[in-house]
């Protein structure tokens, strides 16, 4: 029934294999691929005809983990699989930018590539398994993709390169970086790093590289046995003679156009050469549709041909720098005032307010997925509103653009943060982008650095971010700084590099053709660096170090630690103990196994309440201390006095004042505040407490100025003296004062016992004996 066909390997010391023919058949390519107990399934399928008036290439690529797979149920309310994560959303992305280039022009087939996660073993992530199956699909299901691509993960731990690294070495190494590339070159990288030179940078993605090609190889040789029959492609027509005629009709229009340093004025420019066009071809568009459409496409080359032509052989961009110069920039922090910490920060024609929130440990993001549930603390949500460009459009959720810019500056930060324990906050930022003409995610490093330094978190260095692009043409190359929208979309690469003025933090690269070499990407690592560096003296100037106190509108957090045999005392039956401190304090209060409490409020004084009662509630009462209490309750023999949160103690009557007290109400009421001095704890923990040797006004200890009680001798009681014998009662003698004994005939006859048992030695008289049997029967 199956044509089972396979193809293996070794990856980093486990055994990679990609199987086909035995899922998913009526696909037009499936392959199953296994990474240690990690499974994915990836199918692709193809539209085998390009709808009417469709002039773009529609790929969508879906990444979906199953539950299952780690033998979870999903939790919510459906308990199922639904939307997609923000990390199946990352990994649909990780798969489709690597891929994308590598379909030819033209090509407008749509087509849909599913990876899921069958099973997962904790050990090796399903992402790169999940890049390396949809490659694989694609290279045998007949489409026109110009791969295959491999991919691997690079780890950096004690100065060596680790392929495939565990997630224990990726948590405790220097880095996690992820490549796809070809045999040729490399088309992706993804990294985040803690502060690594350019070399190691480059070292990694070359290591990457290495590894690459050997799965590239691994896919060629399953295609070998099962590809399909590649499809027939339309030949591409001869377009020269419409370029030739466009040229002629806008080209100085659009030479004009690029010239012009302010983006409005450009696009303006750029939109009346192009309706010159279209008003020029009305003819075409009535009489061929199709070639229509063909040449109004060409205006885009057309463009990029200017663009590029200027830069690689004048030096010369569209705003008027050279290739090295950074775009003007202005920052100013606490641009919000009730915000815990803001920035705006302005680069050219590129904008973004970036706002910084503190939360407590209760604000963590809970984050659930293969690996169980985590709790997230540090969060940067990145926003792209319509208006940043100018336009109409939708605005609400994030798109995958979103979430794919805001990973990237999280990557970018998340190294230089303060561990829990150097800073117990929950973090947030936000960065909304206002303006934007390229990088706007190298924009939200640098303003969410600011923002953080504004608020108060002790960043390890400040973090600036840059773009870079590349014009490749031929052997000729030119990589440009700070590119801008316009630059970006006629360019050739997407390369951004974030980083402290000690080493890089995140790398990402996006390539738009069949690759590039080291050596691009070794002069586009140094010229990016002294890019940072500029920034970083830019965004100096606004604040050049993290502010030491916290904004007044921020929650303040005291950590503490108690013992751990005293946790539920403070937590007390049910949590009601840790409820009343929070409803009465006002502040927020957690506590760990291990004994540490955090007291969270924005308000001092009511971290001071809280504290104060929890560590009333474990402290142990110090014979001889002097302590402020509350009377709790009156008795006739004195007062109950609460002085250590929890903990009561007894003041005696005598106890109150030097002088004798009648009654307890004359002098003390329910409710008074008192200080008290502790006498003695006894064995059962009982306190015995004094108000009359401390001044209740100032709480000073007085001398005990009572003479002591002389002890009677034998005791309070005295002596008890000789035993009188016995008593009133005189001697017992023959019947005593009781009379004589009544003879026995007044009594009359004596009853016969019969067989009533005797009384046991030593039994007390009354016994059982001679009761009804129905009291003495068991």
């Amino acid at each position: 029934m199956f044509d089972i066909k396979k193809s293996t390997m070794d990856l980093g010391g486990k055994t990679l294999t990609l199987e086909t023919g035995r899922v998913a058949r009526q696909a037009d390519g499936a392959v199953i691929a296994t990474l240690g107990e990690t499974v994915v399934l990836c199918a692709v399928t193809a539209a085998r005809s390009v709808k009417e008036g469709q002039d773009f290439f529609p790929l969508t690529v879906h990444y979906q983990e199953k539950y299952s797979a780690a033998g979870r149920i999903p939790g919510g309310f459906f308990k199922r699989e639904r939307g997609a994560t923000e990390k199946e959303t990352l990994v649909s992305r990780l798969i489709d930018r690597p891929i994308r280039p590598l379909f030819p022009e033209g090509f407008y087939n749509e087509i849909n590539v599913i990876a899921q996660v069958l099973s997962y073993d904790g050990e090796n992530e399903p992402d790169i398994v999940a890049m390396i199956a949809a490659s694989a699909a694609l290279t045998i299901s007949g489409v026109p993709f110009m791969g295959p691509i491999g991919a691997a993960r690079v780890g950096y731990v004690d100065g060596e390169y680790v392929l495939n690294p565990t997630l224990e070495q990726v948590k405790t190494g220097d880095l996690d970086l992820v490549v796809a590339a070809t045999g040729d070159a490399v088309m992706m990288v993804e990294s985040e790093a803690k502060e690594l030179s350019e070399e190691v940078m480059l070292g990694a993605v070359v290591f990457a590289h290495n590894a690459s090609k050997k799965i590239v190889n691994c896919i060629i040789d399953l295609a070998e046995q099962a590809a399909k029959d590649p499809w027939e492609l339309q030949p591409v027509a001869d377009q020269s003679a419409a370029k030739k005629k466009l040229k002629t009709l806008i080209g100085k229009d659009l030479t004009a156009a690029y010239k012009l340093t302010d983006k409005q004025a450009r696009q303006n420019a750029i939109n009346d050469a192009r309706t010159k066009a279209r008003e020029a071809l009305a003819d075409l568009k009535e009489s061929d549709p199709a070639q229509y459409l063909g040449t109004l496409k060409l205006v885009k080359k057309l463009e990029a041909e200017i663009v590029r032509t200027a830069i690689l052989k004048d030096g010369r961009r569209i705003d008027g720098r050279d290739t090295k110069t950074v775009r003007p920039i202005e920052a100013m922090v606490h641009f919000l005032p009730r915000a815990h910490g803001s920035a705006l920060f302005t680069r050219g024609e590129t904008q973004a307010i970036c706002t910084t929130t503190l939360g407590t440990k209760d604000a963590e993001q809970m984050i659930d997925g293969l690996n169980g549930l985590h709790y997230e603390r540090f969060m940067l949500h990145y926003n792209f509103p319509p208006y940043s460009v100018g336009e109409v459009g939708r605005f609400g959720a994030p798109g995958r653009r979103e979430v794919g810019h805001g990973k990237l500056a999280w990557r970018a930060l998340n190294p230089v943060l303060p561990t829990k324990d150097e800073f117990p906050y929950t973090i947030r930022v936000l960065s909304d982008i206002t303006e934007s003409n390229g990088s706007s995610s190298m924009a939200t490093v640098c303003g969410g650095s600011l923002s953080m330094m504004d608020a108060g978190v002790p960043l390890k260095r400040p973090v600036s971010g840059i773009a870079m692009g590349l014009i490749l043409e031929g052997k000729d190359f030119a990589v440009i700084s700070d590119i801008l929208g316009d630059e970006d979309h006629l360019g050739d690469m997407d390369f951004k590099v974030a980083g402290t003025s000690e080493g890089i933090t995140s790398l990402q690269m996006d390539i738009k053709i069949a690759g590039i070499t080291e050596e691009i990407m070794k002069v586009a690592l140094a010229q990016a660096n002294e890019g940072r560096a500029h920034i970083l003296g830019e965004m100096a100037k606004a604040l050049g170090e993290t502010r030491t106190e916290l904004s007044a509108h921020a929650p303040r957090i005291e950590t503490f630690t108690i013992d751990k045999s005293k946790i539920r005392e403070v937590i007390g039956t049910g949590g009601k103990v840790i409820r009343e401190i929070v409803a009465t304090t006002g502040a927020k209060v957690d506590i760990d196994d291990e004994g540490v409490i955090k007291v969270s409020s924005s308000d001092p004084a009511q971290i001071e309440a809280a504290i104060n009662w929890i560590k009333g509630l474990v402290e142990e009462a110090e014979v001889g201390k002097v302590y402020n209490g509350k009377v709790v309750n009156l008795v006739d023999f004195g007062a109950f006095v609460n002085f250590m949160g929890g903990k009561d103690g007894l003041v005696h009557v005598s106890e109150i004042r030097n002088e004798r007290v009648e009654k307890v109400a004359d002098v003390l009421s329910e409710g008074q505040e008192v200080k008290v001095k502790v006498l003695e704890v006894d064995p059962r923990g009982k306190v015995r407490l004094s108000m009359r040797v401390v001044d209740q006004e100032t709480g000073a200890e007085l001398e005990d100025t009572r003479p002591a009680r002389e002890p009677r001798e034998g005791g309070d009681r005295g002596p008890r003296g000789p035993r009188r014998d016995g008593g009133d009662r005189g001697p017992r003698g023959e019947g005593g004062d009781r009379g004589p004994r009544r003879d026995a005939g007044d009594r009359g006859p004596r009853r016969d016992r019969g067989d009533r048992p005797r009384r046991e030695e030593g039994k007390e008289d009354g016994g059982n004996a001679g009761l009804p049997s129905f009291i003495t029967d068991n």
